[in-house]
């Protein structure tokens, strides 16, 4: 068995396509699911629907992301929608509109089954013997389970210490634009900006330290982590 993690994908299907082939995903792999499936790339309704098979099917544990929250909320009023809006919403609503591309759609056209996705199979965080996984970031000197949500969703990734557990962060939510995962050891980053028109979707298996990655373009390459 591996785990396998997956950065942001932010409505990169085509890129998420090519990934899940190149693997390819074994019937006994744990794939972690880093957060942010929505927004900025175009086609987040195909990424939730593909999320919410493979979660049926046992394979995958999802992670929430700040952009799920953004989406969530905004459903509570305007200002929230039009950040979120001003935030690649617009291209998640594209992805979801009857209409066809070029029609900004609404959140009614949002079906409920992705919204109850999103709003109560989404997790905080996950963890193994070695490794934990979060969106953003961790305090070090706090359990997973006492992490306040700015951390977990919203913080950066900037050479954090280790954390007291003594196991590795695996991370997302930061953009390396280099388009490979930046390890500090303690620590991975594998946002490796997938929505961007040089951007990667990586899967790392945290235990070789191995990488593959897709792009939008039907594009693949593999390495493994520097240190």
């Amino acid at each position: 068995m591996r785990y396998l993690a997956i950065g942001d994908i932010h409505g990169c299907f085509g890129a998420l396509k090519t990934l899940a082939a190149f693997v390819p995903f074994g019937p006994d792999d744990i794939l972690i699911t880093l957060g942010d499936y929505v927004d900025r790339g175009p086609d987040s309704c195909a990424v939730v629907d593909w999320l919410i098979t493979h979660d049926d099917d046992g394979h995958v544990q999802p992670l929430r992301g700040n952009h799920e929250i953004m989406m969530l909320d905004a459903r509570l009023d305007r200002d929230k929608f039009d950040r979120w809006f001003g935030h690649g919403g617009d291209a998640a609503l594209r992805s979801y509109s009857p209409f066809g591309e070029g029609d900004a759609g609404s959140l009614t056209d949002v079906p409920d089954a992705h919204w109850s996705f999103l709003q109560d199979k989404l997790l905080p965080w996950f963890e193994t013997d070695e490794h934990f996984f979060v969106h953003a970031n961790a305090y070090s000197d706090l359990p997973l389970a006492e992490q306040p949500d700015y951390m977990l969703y919203w913080e950066k990734f900037d050479h954090p210490p280790p954390h007291e557990s003594g196991k590795i962060m695996v991370c997302g939510h930061t953009p390396q634009a280099s388009g490979r995962p930046l390890d500090i050891g303690h620590a991975i980053c594998i946002d490796t900006q997938a929505y961007k028109p040089s951007g990667w979707l990586t899967c790392l298996d945290v235990a070789s330290g191995r990488y593959w990655q897709a792009n939008q373009q039907g594009e693949t390459r593999e390495g493994w982590l520097q240190g």
